[in-house]
């Protein structure tokens, strides 16, 4: 019976994590799809709203270590649950900095609400967004359902995601060299924009993870990572 406690509890302990995961995950999604609605619709109060929810993730973060270490000095985990536990740690660290870089982008609302900026461009942005949050929600889907054979398209959708910042940043470029009083809110959307990237990049490390937790072996190292946008500055700096 005592065994039986004790197992139970473990089991308990791993679900702990796996849920706060998964409400990190949910939290990081809406703090992003806010962000973009703020700067879309210049909402300064829903981007001071998302500055303040990255609190959130933070004390997220900080409960998994925690909840992590003790598990470990506990319980003296090995293979598999091992790397559920070290897989938690790094997700929670990636879906922490996903809130920052939605917290970024909430913090430009104020200066790009200051100037009138063409409607395209917000398209631009909420077109990558879109594609960045279609990925995170499809990551942590397959981290809830362990099923990693889905894994493989993660690396397709981040070379779209980073051949569809590459095609911004050129035009914001335009922007800025057609008429020196774009150069100011343009370089707010261009760091905007770079947030966005980024969090498919994190969303890839998420996989990732899953796939080491799973499988119990790293990817393959072939992960496409290739950022263009110092490719078009030296084109246009050429012209």
């Amino acid at each position: 019976m005592q065994s039986h406690h004790i197992v139970s509890a473990y089991d308990e302990e791993l679900k702990f994590l796996t849920r706060k995961i998964a409400a990190m995950g949910g939290h990081a999604e809406r703090m992003v799809d806010q962000s973009i609605a703020a700067l879309v619709s210049s909402d300064i109060a829903l981007a001071q709203k998302v500055i303040g929810d990255d609190a959130v993730l933070d004390e997220g973060q900080r409960e998994i270590d925690d909840k992590a270490i003790l598990i470990i000095a506990k319980r003296q985990p090995v293979a598999g649950d091992l790397r559920e536990i070290i897989g938690a740690i790094r997700i929670s660290a990636d879906l922490e900095r996903v809130g920052d870089l939605g917290k970024n982008v909430a913090k430009r609302v104020v200066a790009v609400a200051e100037g009138r900026h063409p409607v395209s461009l917000f398209r631009g942005l909420q077109a990558l967004a879109e594609l960045a949050l279609t990925q995170l929600k499809e990551v942590l889907d397959v981290y809830a359902s362990r099923s990693v054979e889905r894994i493989t398209f993660m690396r397709d959708r981040d070379d779209q995601i980073d051949a569809m910042y590459t095609s911004l940043f050129r035009e914001l470029l335009t922007y800025m060299m057609e008429d020196p009083r774009n150069i100011t809110p343009c370089t707010h959307l261009l760091f905007c924009a770079k947030n966005i990237e980024r969090i498919g990049d994190h969303a890839t490390n998420i996989a990732e993870a899953i796939y080491y937790i799973v499988t119990g072996e790293q990817m393959p190292a072939d992960r496409p990572k290739e950022d263009k946008s110092h490719r078009v500055i030296a084109k246009a700096a050429g012209e």
